[in-house]
């Protein structure tokens, strides 16, 4: 038993903005300390006697300029190699929204150097399984959300299909040991590096990230990554099984500053809410005389019972974004960080006895019995019955049901194993003559041939859907060229009216362009400027499985493909992604030259040898013992070739490293453009339906109703909108075909023609 405090750390945010003043001081070996001033107001014309230092205590206390790496071989790998050898870890980082908490364990999208707690330490963890060769490791990894006080199972493949309230929700059941269990909550297995990479971006995928005030890209939820550990040494009835918990937790926020309101200020309320709780328990576990600790007051409280008092080793990470303007919730951070230095944790070993062996065990044991029994009976019984064995037996129940005298017995002894099979042979010869009873007694089956007959309106209905579709796709795609084709008259312009002399030809297309904006505007170029970011902020529609993109589709994500606001980035990691790849190309043929240069080496010292134990046999032993300046040259030259050959290797094993971290960077923000274009065109078609809609009520209301359009009531009415062109003759061409199908198509319908 391992009892320690939680040991606590404290990081500082770099900020453009103006910082307060503080100062780190680390004079100590095991400690140091956090000062933050804060100076007078004298500007309220009264006797101000609030505190102007605050000063903290923490195990250590990283500035702006401390990297990621750092942080991880401080922090993270002391509990990573604890978790290794038995015990229970917990790493948790705790502050104000926007200090720097998810880039503190998850890390960074932007560079490889900006990896988190949490992928670095699944790749310590995997290089330390390679490394210890006497035993047996497994690895399962978890990872939950707590949003809103529901708790759901991150790595579900229902997310990309399904609304967030249709998902099953995880809940905590308690066993009479008072232990936790996560009921919907999956346990993936990850062989390596790369398995256990994916299950975190596809969580770090489906978590709930909005825009808010302080943020641009908050989490509004509490997320923890545990991974599951189990060790075994091969023929030991002994396994090590622990967990180490990874805690992302949501940011504290002030309503009052912020000014949120809407589904961000409920989400808010219950962040605050939860973070409420867990400070309730921190402050019942600080005092010696307390009975009750209220961890059933919260889902993340429950979660984390064995952290915070429990059979644990936890460390704790204050974020601190030191501004003007955050000093207050920043002392308060450091005080929260105070009282969870006083919790102390009594951590285990967990080590159990594997119940495959006991099973094992348990199976011999009764194998000697049943040899026991045997050797009292005098009769030797194996596993099964013999084929003589169970013809005899099939053949006495076969008498004794055909005998017709009702005092016959059957006696087949006191084997159970006898008892089984002639019961079993008795069901299957009663089942066997109902059949042939049923089958004798029932009439001829007649199959009734299914109607073809296909619901009419159904398929009307269906096409009506399509055409819709259709039209909003080309309505989109105009006025995107629209957009298009003013961007390039406002180019022409500005060269025209800077002093070029432009041909007479540039008025006349000008004029053009200025055609096309004289229609009425669609309510999406309208609202566009005002609601660009509302659909960033919150969950977009998903995708379905089978749903493919037409081309209309496909021709507007190309344009919004070139557009978005993230491609310089995808465009940088993709060189630097294909210059990786060049570089890893080169070290590997490196690494093979060096390769075989050993090898060359390698064999002019035996072919050296060779002929020096050749000359030995007609020499005397003196000479065949003297020194070979020639071989030790040759040594000399292999182990410098070894040492090219380990630092190329160890390059090639970090690059390659690198290349795979890259990829599933393209891969996240591929998925995000997918989802950002997603929601745009979901945007786009709410606005033309609403547009239509109007529309057509204002057709409605001016034009009297016709006597004549019971006939043509399934076809849907045409639009009186006139068609919007280009000006392109390419786009125009295939807009007026797209227009004359869609005519031939309702008047089809309108007949009645399938």
């Amino acid at each position: 038993m391992v009892k320690q405090a939680i040991r606590i750390f404290a990081r500082v945010k770099p900020s453009r903005r103006p910082a307060g003043i503080y100062s780190v001081s680390n004079e100590e070996a095991s400690a140091s300390s956090l000062e933050i001033l804060v100076p007078r107001d004298l500007a309220d014309g009264f006797v101000n006697n609030k505190r102007e230092s605050y000063k903290f205590r923490f195990q250590e206390t990283f500035d702006q300029d401390v990297k990621q790496d750092t942080i991880f071989e401080h922090i993270a790998k002391p509990v990573a190699e604890s978790v290794l050898t038995g015990y229970n870890g917990t790493v948790f980082a705790y502050g104000q929204t926007g200090s720097g908490k998810t880039f503190t364990i998850t890390g960074g999208a932007e560079r490889y150097g900006d990896r988190g707690i949490i992928p670095r330490t699944l790749s310590y963890i995997f290089e330390q399984f390679q490394k210890d060769s006497s035993k047996v490791y497994t690895l399962h990894v978890s990872y939950l959300e707590i949003y809103n006080e529901c708790g759901y199972d991150l790595l579900d493949p229902r997310h990309e299909a399904s609304k967030l309230e249709d998902l099953p929700k995880v809940t905590i059941m308690e066993d009479p040991d008072q232990n936790i269990h996560l009921k919907n909550l999956s346990l993936q297995q990850a062989s390596n590096e790369e398995e256990a990479l994916n299950l975190l971006f596809l969580g770090d995928t489906n978590r709930m990230i909005a825009e808010t005030p302080m943020n641009q890209a908050s989490t509004r939820s509490h997320c923890i990554f545990t991974i599951h550990v189990s060790s075994k040494e091969p023929g030991s009835a002994t396994v090590r099984r622990s967990k180490l918990h990874l805690v992302d937790l949501a940011g504290s926020e002030r309503v009052a500053k912020t000014g949120v309101g809407g589904q961000l200020l409920t989400e808010a309320k219950y962040i605050n809410l939860s973070l409420h709780y867990l400070e309730q328990v921190i402050i019942a576990l600080a005092e010696k005389n307390r009975s009750h600790i209220p961890y059933r007051n919260s889902m993340m409280t429950s979660v984390l019972r064995d952290s915070l008092g429990g059979n644990c080793m936890t460390t704790m990470i204050a974020t601190l974004s030191l501004d003007k303007r955050n000093i207050d919730e920043s002392i308060s951070t450091c005080r929260f960080a105070q009282r969870v230095a006083l919790i102390k944790n009594e951590a285990i070993l967990n080590e159990e006895t594997d119940p495959q062996l006991i099973i094992v065990r348990l199976k011999k044991e009764v194998q000697g019995l049943k040899d026991e029994l045997a050797l009292v009976t005098g009769e030797q019984r194996t596993e099964e019955l013999t084929e003589a064995e169970t013809m005899r037996l099939e053949e006495q129940v076969r008498t004794f049901l055909e005998d017709r005298d009702p005092e016959s017995t059957l006696n087949i002894g006191a084997d159970m194993r006898k008892i089984q099979h002639g019961f079993a042979f008795i069901k299957t010869l009663l089942h066997g003559k109902k059949v042939d009873e049923s089958r004798a007694s029932s009439p001829v089956n007649v199959t009734e041939r299914p109607s073809s007959s296909v619901a009419r309106p159904e398929e009307i209905k269906k096409l009506r859907d399509l055409l819709q579709q259709r039209d909003n796709e080309i309505n989109i795609l105009v006025n995107m060229l629209k957009k298009e084709k003013k961007k390039t008259q406002d180019a022409v312009f500005e060269m025209t009216s800077s002093g070029f002399n432009a041909p007479t030809q540039h008025s006349d297309s000008r004029a053009q362009f200025r055609s096309l904006d004289t229609g009425p505007k669609s309510s999406a170029g309208v609202e566009d400027d005002n609601g660009s970011q509302e659909w960033r902020s919150h969950s977009f529609p998903r995708k379905t499985a089978g749903e493919e993109m037409s081309l209309g589709r496909q021709e507007a994500f190309e344009i919004f493909k070139r557009d978005y606001p993230d491609r310089v980035t995808i465009e940088d990691n993709k060189r630097l992604l294909k210059q990786r790849f060049t570089e890893a190309k080169s070290l590997g043929e490196a690494v093979n030259k060096v390769r075989t240069r050993i090898n060359h080496l390698k064999g002019d010292v035996e072919q050296r040898r060779i002929q020096r134990a050749a000359l030995g046999v007609s020499s005397s032993s003196d000479e065949q013992n003297q020194y070979d300046p020639v071989e030790e040259e040759l040594r000399d030259q292999m182990e410098e070739e070894k040492k090219r050959y380990k630092t190329l290797f160890s390059r090639l094993k970090n690059l390659k490293t690198e290349i795979e971290h890259l990829q599933l960077l393209l891969e996240k923000a591929k998925v995000k453009l997918q989802k950002d274009f997603e929601g745009w065109w979901a945007e786009e078609e709410a606005h033309l339906q609403a547009k239509q809609e109007v529309h057509k009520a204002r057709m409605t209301t001016s034009a009297p109703p016709s006597p004549q359009v019971h006939d043509q009531s399934r076809a849907p009415p045409m639009s009186d909108t006139p068609i919007p062109l280009t000006g392109d003759s390419q786009t125009d061409a295939d807009i007026m075909a797209f227009v004359r199908a869609r005519q031939n198509l309702l008047q089809r319908k309108g007949s009645g023609k399938p």
